[in-house]
C-alpha cells in the first residue's frame, strides 16, 4: 500500500511540473530571473491562493497549482533569495489558535508576508530582531504572539535556530504563604 500511495504522489509531482511548464511559473523561471529581489519575488503570486497544507509542499507543486500557505511561500522566497545572494531569515510567529511563517530580508530591512502578496507596498519594515518581527505579524491579525522562531528550513527538514517566549503573555499563579505542607504519599503495598 505504501508503494501505491507513493508511486500516487510522484504521478502528482510530475503532473505538477508538466502543468507548471505549459501555463505557470517555474522554479527555473525563477532561478533565471536576473532582476529577482525581494518586491519582485513578490508580485510573481498575486494570483496564488491560500490554500492550508499540514506540510511544506515541493517548490515545484507549490509552483504548479498556485496555490499554498505561509511556509510553503516563506521557504520558497528564502531559497530563491539566498541563491541571489540575499540574507533571508525564516520567522515563524505562534498567536493563540495559529501560526504565521515570514521571511526576513535583511537588505530591505523587511518581511515578505504571503498574505500580502496582492499590496501595493508586499513588504513590512522591521527591525531584525524577532520581537519586533512578531510584534508586526500578530498586530497583522489582531492578535498577541506568544512565541516566536527562527528556522532554517533544509531539504524538507525544519531546524530550529532561535525560538523566544512572550514572558508577559504567561501567567504565573503567585506562591501561597501560608499553604500546608505536603502530605507524603502512601506507596505501601
Amino acid at each position: 500500500m505504501k508503494d501505491a500511495a507513493r508511486t500516487f504522489v510522484a504521478w502528482i509531482a510530475l503532473l505538477c511540473l508538466i502543468a507548471a511548464q505549459l501555463n505557470g511559473l517555474t522554479l527555473d523561471d525563477l532561478r533565471a530571473d536576473p532582476d529577482l529581489n525581494p518586491s519582485r519575488l513578490m508580485s510573481k503570486f498575486a494570483r496564488f491562493k491560500y490554500e492550508l497544507h499540514a506540510e511544506v509542499q515541493a517548490p515545484e507543486v507549490f509552483l504548479a497549482t498556485e496555490s499554498g500557505d505561509c511556509d510553503d511561500f516563506a521557504t520558497l522566497a528564502s531559497m530563491l533569495l539566498r541563491e541571489k545572494g540575499f540574507t533571508p531569515r525564516l520567522i515563524a510567529v505562534r498567536m493563540p489558535g495559529l501560526t504565521h511563517v515570514v521571511c526576513y530580508v535583511a537588505e530591505s530591512g523587511s518581511y515578505l508576508d504571503y498574505n500580502n502578496r496582492v499590496y501595493f507596498r508586499p513588504l513590512i519594515k522591521a527591525k531584525p530582531e524577532i520581537m519586533d518581527i512578531a510584534n508586526k505579524v500578530a498586530r497583522s491579525f489582531d492578535s498577541s504572539w506568544t512565541s516566536a522562531s527562527e528556522f532554517l528550513y533544509t531539504n524538507q527538514v525544519k531546524m530550529l535556530l532561535t525560538t523566544i517566549a512572550r514572558t508577559e503573555s504567561f501567567t504565573v499563579a503567585p506562591a501561597r504563604t501560608n499553604a500546608p505542607p505536603p502530605r507524603p504519599l502512601d506507596i505501601s503495598f
